[in-house]
């Protein structure tokens, strides 16, 4: 297993910045001007700029002058916004030490900044918290690469070698661009560089593919004409060295897992105390009163990465008949009348916002299914690996375009995997609005496959 360690250096930076702000007003300010709206308010004015100019996003490659960017830009932004409490909510107010408290948390979140980005620096160019590196290819671009990651200690690269078809006379050549994926696998390389004038096209998609099975970083080094190409971006290593990296899906980006994460929880629980406090017992009463057993129908689906974790249904069914042998089918003669209505009005599903809360669902996403059909599916379907790459959610792109409940025949597990992809591709906070907003009609009007 790879530590990646960095992963973690993120949310702890934001974690401090918050605390910094919060112990300065805490520890300078009088009375009057602490309370818990000022804090609540400069603390997510701060996280939600923050989030938006990407203040946070600090790479093994980011230069001095960028951070001093970030650092200018987001002090700005945070002054304009601290000021801008005070005209809104304490207009007319002396506030006693209100720009030694400003100045104190602006010096604060510099000096901290600035000491992890050395810090993190000097740490690597120890040889800790490397970064395993191949390059593909052995033109002249993959030598500055290549001396640009022996050289930059404090990049935190450890360099194992290059493949190629063409240069085999150098004490580093490591095989032939076809052996490096199994030595790739076996020696838990990290980042893969790529030359774009050795690799031909149909060998770069291959290694495409197999880096996003198996969670690798490809950065592309490119001929003139790739650096205007909109699937990838361009960054710089060393002496002006350009390196391509291929777009992250929109759910690959902290802030956007952050937003849809927040998203969730507050829509959950929302639903919970406004809706679930009250429909739950009515709905509890109609399933008995119709038939007896649980209420609560609890079936193992597969989650994020493949993890199984118990998904909660209403029971729309009667108790003691077969429940997983396959998808329902219309007229079941398994389905209550109470269950048809539940399932009609996708009723049914709404203790799953109970898996929401709890972090196994998104919701919206895929849509959850049984192992067994998942791993039939794996097998039978492109694609349907991406599916796993996101938490399944309560409702979907997929539910919503009419593809949901029994599948008939292949074409329709192929448009629902051809769906899901496309939202796992094009992820929006405005599209999990719009699917969301679909979804509510749907509850009134009812599904003609919801059965």
């Amino acid at each position: 297993m790879r530590n990646r360690y960095s992963k973690y250096i993120k949310p702890l930076s934001i974690f401090f910045d918050l605390l910094i702000i919060n112990s300065v007003v805490f520890f300078i300010s009088d009375i009057q001007f602490l309370n818990g709206l000022f804090l609540i308010y400069i603390s997510l004015f701060w996280f939600i700029s923050s989030l938006f100019i990407e203040y946070y996003n600090i790479f093994r490659h980011t230069k001095l002058y960028q951070l001093f960017k970030l650092l200018i830009t987001q002090t700005v932004i945070f002054i304009l916004g601290y000021f801008t409490y005070f005209g809104f909510f304490r207009e007319g107010d002396i506030i006693n030490n209100q720009t030694k408290i400003l100045l104190t948390i602006i010096l604060s979140l510099w000096s901290f900044k600035l000491f992890v980005f050395y810090s993190i620096r000097v740490y690597r160019s120890k040889g800790n918290n490397y970064r395993k590196v191949v390059v593909l290819g052995s033109d002249s671009s993959t030598k500055k690469i290549i001396e640009t990651l022996k050289k930059e200690k404090e990049l935190g690269y450890k360099y194992l070698g290059f493949f190629s078809n063409k240069i085999r006379n150098n004490r580093l050549y490591l095989g032939t661009l076809k052996e490096s994926f199994n030595y790739i696998i076996d020696n838990e390389v990290d980042e893969v560089f790529c030359s774009l004038n050795e690799l031909k096209e149909v060998e770069l998609r291959k290694i495409i593919k197999f880096s996003n099975t198996n969670n690798l970083v490809i950065k592309l080094i490119p001929n003139p004409n790739e650096l205007y190409n909109k699937d990838v971006n361009a960054e710089f290593f060393g002496n002006s060295v350009a390196i391509l990296n291929v777009k992250k899906l929109p759910l690959e980006i902290f802030e956007n897992r952050m937003l849809k994460r927040f998203f969730d929880l507050m829509f959950s629980i929302f639903i919970c105390v406004f809706v679930f406090s009250w429909l739950f017992p009515i709905i509890i009463l109609c399933i008995r009163i119709e038939s007896r057993g649980s209420t609560i129908f609890k079936q193992k689906r597969e989650g994020i990465n493949g993890e199984v974790f118990v998904c909660y249904k209403f029971r729309s069914m009667y108790q003691g008949k077969p429940l997983d042998i396959g998808h329902t089918k219309k007229n079941d003669e398994r389905i209550t009348k109470v269950g048809a209505f539940l399932r009609k009005t996708s009723l049914d599903e709404l203790p799953q916002f109970l898996n929401v809360i709890i972090g196994q669902m998104s919701i919206v996403g895929p849509r959850p299914h049984m192992n067994v059909h998942s791993l039939k599916f794996d097998k039978e379907v492109a694609n349907y690996m991406k599916r796993k790459s996101v938490r399944p959610g309560i409702t979907g792109i997929a539910q919503i375009s009419g593809y949901r409940g029994e599948i008939q025949k292949k074409s329709d597990i192929d448009n629902r995997v051809r769906l899901d992809v496309f939202y796992i591709e094009n992820w929006s906070f405005l599209l999990d609005i719009k699917i969301i907003f679909k979804t509510a009609i749907s509850v009134f009007s009812g599904e003609e496959k919801a059965y």
